[in-house]
């Protein structure tokens, strides 16, 4: 059996002249950025610049749209409708379709961020807003969900195309979902623990869950984070890894249809 994943980390999310991530770097190794659109993060320079250094690399491009919330940077719960949350998607995405197409390219996907993410990832009528909002603008667009949660549900009842995401660092309730950041051990810092993890996802389809329970988990897509040259590294060990164990690293579109 073919193993196949992608490679994801969000990007794009400087602002103005405050410069956060590597995001140049990271371009070298993944296969899929999620690009800030301007509302959690980024602007219309850091958009711009962003989508540029991707086509430069051949990388796959996707909108990584999130709550209007830049001084929270998009992780705080805000108390807005479906109704609301789907038109917000859709700005954003048309935002950055926008900068795709005067460089000659497209969107692969969408992926929601932060606190939207966590929270449409439990609450189905918010998960449906958001991908009735990608299929309103490109019914081709890929959602990059988290696995197993309520928008891979919504995605499906739609006929949207989704591909299943899961963390290299982050540690999985007995549920599926994340454990949320501060809990004890919701961050996996081990690169002997995470890697093997992270294969074991790709090539069993098992994580380890906090209580020490494993569960059945579907990895079309790792999310990577490198925002210092340690966590750099982790990601080119985690690339390494993988295509050791006989995985084939590559862009989403190659293999979601």
């Amino acid at each position: 059996m073919k193993y196949r994943v992608d490679l994801n980390s969000d990007l794009g999310e400087s602002f103005g002249v405050y410069k956060l991530g590597m995001d140049k770097e990271l371009l070298e190794i993944i296969t899929s950025a999620n690009i800030a659109c301007g509302m959690h993060a980024g602007d219309p320079r850091v958009m711009s610049a962003t989508v540029k250094m991707a086509v430069q690399n051949g990388t796959a491009i996707g909108a990584h749209p999130g709550y209007p919330d830049l001084q929270g940077f998009g992780r705080r719960n805000l108390a807005m409708s479906p109704e609301e949350v789907k038109d917000y998607v859709i700005y954003q995405i048309g935002a950055l379709e926008a900068f795709a197409r005067t460089m000659g390219t497209t969107l692969q996907h969408v992926k929601v961020h932060g606190a939207l993410y966590n929270m449409a990832a439990r609450d189905y009528k918010l998960a449906l807003a958001i991908a009735e909002a990608v299929k309103a603008v490109n019914p081709d667009l890929i959602l990059l969900a988290l696995a197993n949660s309520e928008m891979v549900r919504a995605a499906k009842d739609i006929g949207l195309k989704v591909a299943e995401e899961v963390f290299a660092d982050r540690a999985y309730n007995p549920d599926g979902t994340l454990v949320a950041r501060g809990t004890p051990g919701a961050m996996i810092h081990e690169k002997a623990v995470a890697i093997p993890r992270v294969v074991r996802m790709v090539t069993e389809g098992k994580v380890t869950a906090i209580n020490g329970e494993d569960i059945d988990i579907k990895a079309d897509s790792i999310c990577v984070h490198g925002d210092n040259p340690e966590a750099l590294a982790f990601v080119k060990e985690i690339r390494t890894a993988l295509e050791e164990a006989g995985v084939s690293v590559e862009p989403l579109a190659n293999f979601i249809i």
